[in-house]
């Protein structure tokens, strides 16, 4: 035991309240730390209720155990300081269950919905068990003693972390891939030995590392209820798959581990951490403070609901009461981000991860819920994204806006704070429509392509502002934009009506999968271009974890509720030709962004040249400084990077150019004087040569190239 662990087992064991020799021994406790702290001797509770009359504590030997061993009832006096309930038990020790009763007001219509039967599990635990949990039974009144979530009581400091420490790369550096801690690995065909889980997913580092990717962005591991049967369709199970509706925000999720009752929570986590840091590749959380898995008036009561209603939810109805929820997120609630006590939630929790858990950043799932007021309303400060931006603990942390809520707040070029970044939507859309064939809009295109100044600039923001995306995990795939024009969700049950309906797709020419040559070809080539324009942009990238192989949904665009084969990596197709082709195609792209990263990080252009008389951006349409930007039939456009580093060997200046016109058109080329252009990348070229190691590229001879039909080229200079 340290010094610190002595000093708080005493500050916890001041006051006994029951005498010597009692099971269980009652103390007066510390309202601080919130959760559960336990100590050689046993465990401090504490837990935040404002309008709370009386509280008990349930403590179990085993998580899994239907009934308590022991209950507590903490005194209103002894137990209490202002809003906050605590006891130090002693006894309680690391691996056992927990639980609350909170008893309050019944008065839904003052937005308080206590009920003193319901068993319910801690805000800031460190592990819950969803063993015995029912989630009907969390529904209705009553009690649910036997079919509810426990908390696990974990040591944090029962670990070796040897050395690690977050690996705070550079925004500007990063190339981050989105992915599903299950989907990864839960397939028969992974062939790892804990498929699905934190520890299937460190089996297959070798394959992330391999890609070049810097940064993992997993979907939710905060714990949330993977057991949710949300129908039955065609024979299978729709549950939640995607782990958007959060139980508890300082819990690894239960069902990524290998044995969710035996307490490894915070170790199995930990160690995919470690593993992931060891091999270069940081990780970003995808966190989802914008509302929990209680739902609306109607879903379950497990934790906030009948712990403090009033306190933790937007509440409205009738004529001024209390006794429904503000709907800003979609998912039948909305958290009161910028409540005090909501707001210590938010900040604890993303400090636990960057503390405890050695996380690299954060994406902050519809974002733009934590900019509005107790009213409501957007703020101008809201105070938690500027607490966020300002924290020294977090201030080296990555933070990440889904700068939009699906009540309309739509936030992309204007999200509060300074430093954060947002997932650019624009980008996006406008990727899309260009390669897809949409004339007309080349100037838009030039400045998604050089960290969309037009939104960001003003604010005296930077490109890294701008995470770059043209695929996430709601929506199509890479693929599937490439292979239907119209979503096909028939398998989630909801006969084809949930989704977007404009995914702004080509699908070559057929819907769907085809024995079809040329339109297959075509699509490999269309996933090419994608790829090559996404790393050729200024701001930061973000790929879909199996774009990379040219995974498919099948054209389904919402595969929320999929536990199956629908969203798991097929690790056999992986292995075949075409797959293979495409990753070989990703992992160089990457490598030569890394390479010549000088030209997409750092701020904006200021019209520097170097000594070739090229300025650090020139554009250009099939005739050189003639890009015709107000061309309203325009499909091709050219840009050429300059490299004005001060090192005169190894110039790299670049040239690009875009045709998404069906048929070849030929490009008039920068003359250099002293240098030559050397073809890099040709997406019109059969594989190996749609891209070349920088040692084997292609001197380029004559004043022109023709760029195939649905096609990009791209050119590096060297000394002649």
């Amino acid at each position: 035991m340290t010094l610190t662990q002595a000093s708080q087992e005493t500050s916890f064991k001041s006051r006994p309240l029951e005498p010597a020799g009692t099971p269980f021994r009652r103390f007066r406790g510390s309202a601080h730390p919130f959760g559960s702290t336990p100590t050689s001797e046993g465990t401090n509770f504490s837990l935040f209720s404002a309008n709370a009359t009386a509280v008990q504590l349930l403590i179990f030997t085993n998580p899994s155990d239907k009934q308590p061993i022991k209950v507590v009832d903490l005194d209103p006096g002894d137990n209490r300081s202002f809003n906050i309930w605590h006891a130090y038990v002693e006894g309680v020790k690391p691996g056992m269950g927990y639980a609350y009763r909170v008893d309050g007001p019944r008065e839904p219509w003052n937005g308080h919905r206590f009920d003193p039967e319901k068993v319910l599990v801690d805000p800031y635990s460190n592990g819950n068990s969803l063993e015995l949990w029912n989630r009907g039974s969390a529904c209705v009144p009553g009690d649910n003693i036997e079919t509810s979530m426990r908390s696990v009581v974990i040591d944090l400091d029962d670990y070796e972390w040897e050395g690690d420490e977050p690996l705070n790369r550079d925004m500007a550096d990063s190339v981050i891939y989105e992915m599903h801690v299950g989907g990864f690995t839960k397939s028969p065909t992974s062939g790892v030995k804990n498929p699905g889980t934190y520890l299937g997913l460190i089996e297959k580092i070798p394959y992330l590392k391999s890609l070049g990717i810097t940064a993992v962005e997993l979907l939710p591991c905060c714990s949330y209820d993977h057991t949710d049967v949300l129908k039955e369709h065609d024979g299978k199970k729709l549950v939640n798959y995607w782990g958007y509706s959060t139980m508890g925000y300082f819990a690894p999720h239960q069902g990524y581990c290998v044995d969710e009752t035996a307490g490894n929570h915070i170790k199995e986590f930990r160690d995919m951490v470690k593993a992931l840091h060891r091999a270069g590749i940081e990780v970003i959380l995808d966190v989802v403070y914008n509302h929990t898995d209680e739902g609306n008036h109607q879903g379950p009561m497990f934790s906030y609901k009948g712990i403090d209603n009033a306190t933790y939810y937007y509440l409205t109805g009738p004529d001024g009461s209390k006794e429904f929820y503000y709907d800003y997120t979609g998912c039948g609630n909305t958290f009161n981000c910028n409540h005090p006590v909501g707001e210590k939630l938010i900040l604890d929790s993303l400090r636990f991860w960057v503390e405890e858990m050695h996380v690299d950043g954060f994406r902050f799932d519809e974002g733009s819920v934590l900019s509005r007021g107790e009213d409501g309303s957007p703020m101008e400060h809201p105070p938690v994204i500027w607490a966020i931006e300002l924290d020294d603990v977090l201030g080296k942390s990555k933070v990440i806006a889904e700068a939009w809520d699906a009540a309309g707040l739509y936030q992309i070029g204007y999200f509060p704070g300074a430093r954060w970044a947002e997932w650019n939507g624009k980008y996006r859309d406008c990727i899309r429509r260009f390669i897809k064939g949409e004339p007309g809009i080349i100037s838009e295109v030039s400045s998604r392509m050089t960290g969309s100044a037009d939104l960001y600039q003003g604010r005296h923001e930077q490109p890294i502002n701008s995470v770059n995306f043209i695929t996430a995990h709601d929506g199509f795939t890479l693929y599937d934009l490439t292979a239907y024009n119209e979503k096909h969700n028939w398998a989630n049950g909801e006969g084809n009506n949930d989704g977007i309906d404009d995914n702004l797709s080509w699908n070559c020419g057929v819907e769907g999968e085809t024995d079809d040559q040329w339109v297959n070809d075509l699509r490999k080539k269309q996933n090419k271009n994608f790829a090559t324009i996404h790393m050729l942009s200024m701001g930061v990238p973000m790929i879909v974890g199996g774009d990379e192989y040219m995974r498919s949904q099948g054209g389904n665009n919402n595969t929320y509720c999929h536990d199956n084969e629908i969203n798991w990596y097929n690790w056999d197709q992986i292995q075949n030709e075409t797959s293979q082709e495409m990753i070989r195609f990703w992992s160089m792209l990457i490598k030569k962004r890394t390479l010549y990263i000088n030209h997409f990080k750092g701020r904006y252009f200021t019209g520097q040249t170097n000594k070739y008389g090229l300025s650090e951006v020139s554009w250009h349409g099939t005739k050189v400084n003639q890009p015709g930007w107000q061309d309203a039939d325009a499909r091709c456009f050219a840009v050429t990077y300059g490299d004005t580093a001060e090192d005169t060997d190894q110039t790299a200046n670049i040239h690009c150019m875009f045709n998404m016109y069906w048929e070849g058109i030929e490009f008039e080329l920068p003359q250099l004087q002293g240098l030559s252009w050397y073809r890099s990348i040709d997406t019109a070229q059969p594989s190996p040569n749609d891209i070349s190691e920088r040692e084997n590229m292609v001197r380029i001879s004559g004043n022109s190239y023709t760029v195939g039909g649905r096609s990009i080229v791209v050119l590096v200079s060297k000394p002649t």
